[in-house]
């Protein structure tokens, strides 16, 4: 099989219709944060028995085609002793890994970050792909205020994130390109746009320029939406116009799949947003969603450490999972979130 072959394939697989990607790849810091706000203490065998709980949820392969997972996790086992990777391939769902290191100060007198990890990317992927990976992430972040984000960070995030794009596909590893614009901050909706548009206007530009094939990514935008301190919040349709009227502008109809970061809305936010740009049509992308805790956090509520809740935390995961897999489709209904 060739390398274009093999992206293909992957290609076909991640982007079915109707499924989406659940992000499980939160560094250990984060799924710390998230653990001990229901009162578990973060160790490695915890955090394997959460990752469990999530990838071995039964019929999660009928809404979810592909897992990002943290390093750690691709180490680790199912509780019946099989590789994470293995048991999510043999139901047909992709293993993907996050492969950046993380964010640095610009310098040390901004406050903006700028993400590391190119060194040694290559050998990397080999590794990570000879262990069952057959996608990655890398995400960028921009902060927007009246200074931000800066040209200079719009230029080294959109260099970095080709590069590693380029470096994933002549490794035969699919390339998932995550430019955020974090939600954080009292900006506008309109601010955002602005933001929004720049950002990938830049990371197109050099996609191209460092020769990455287009047809063989996934992108994973941030949505268009006001800062959650902002004192006008954005209505659902608000959303979903700006979004549009962005990819649209900046986006070329080579990209198969966009696959939408729910970056601190909520899962009922997220899921909403979504049906309500598959509702637009006529559109030139698969619109559908790589969520964290958008498709996690009703899971991990519902678990809370104890192994006699684990059933009942799958079923909340697979309902998520589901209403989401219906707002790809354009048929999501409010009144859908009653029915687990």
């Amino acid at each position: 099989m060739t390398i274009l072959s093999e992206l293909q394939s992957t290609m076909a697989q991640l982007t079915a219709r109707g499924k989406g990607l659940l992000a499980a790849d939160e560094s250990v810091a984060t799924i710390t944060k998230r653990l001990q706000a229901i009162s578990v203490e973060s160790n490695e065998e915890n955090r394997r028995t959460y990752r469990d709980l999530l990838l071995t949820t039964p019929h999660l392969n009928d809404y979810v085609s592909g897992v990002i997972l943290f390093e750690e996790t691709l180490h680790q086992s199912t509780l019946e002793g099989m590789p994470f990777a293995k048991a999510l391939n043999e139901r047909g769902i992709v293993p993907g890994i996050k492969v950046d290191k993380g964010l640095v100060l610009l310098n040390s007198n901004s406050t903006e970050q700028v993400t590391q990890g190119l060194d040694g990317l290559g050998e990397r992927l080999q590794k990570y792909k000879a262990q069952g990976a057959r996608f990655a992430k890398w995400r960028a972040v921009y902060s927007v205020s009246h200074c931000a984000p800066s040209k200079a960070v719009n230029s080294l995030n959109a260099v970095s994130l080709a590069r590693y794009a380029a470096i994933c596909q002549d490794n035969g590893i699919v390339p998932i390109v995550e430019p955020e614009i974090l939600i954080d901050g009292d900006h506008t909706i309109e601010q955002c746009e602005k933001a929004t548009t720049k950002a990938l206007h830049k990371v197109f530009s050099q996609l191209y320029k460092q020769g990455v094939i287009l047809e063989c990514i996934i992108l994973k935008p941030s949505m268009v939406i006001a800062g959650k301190k902002c004192a006008k919040q954005s209505t659902v349709e608000e959303v979903a116009a700006a979004t549009m009227r962005v990819l649209k502008r900046t986006v070329p109809a080579a990209v198969p799949s966009i696959n939408f970061l729910s970056g601190g809305q909520t899962p009922e936010q997220a899921t909403a947003h979504l049906q309500a740009m598959n509702a637009m049509g006529h559109l030139p992308w698969h619109l559908s969603f790589s969520y964290a805790r958008a498709l996690q956090e009703p899971c991990m509520d519902a678990w809370r450490g104890k192994v006699e809740n684990k059933k009942a935390a799958q079923a909340v995961l697979l309902h998520r999972a589901k209403l989401n897999h219906l707002a790809t489709l354009g048929k999501y209904n409010v009144t859908s979130e009653a029915h687990v």
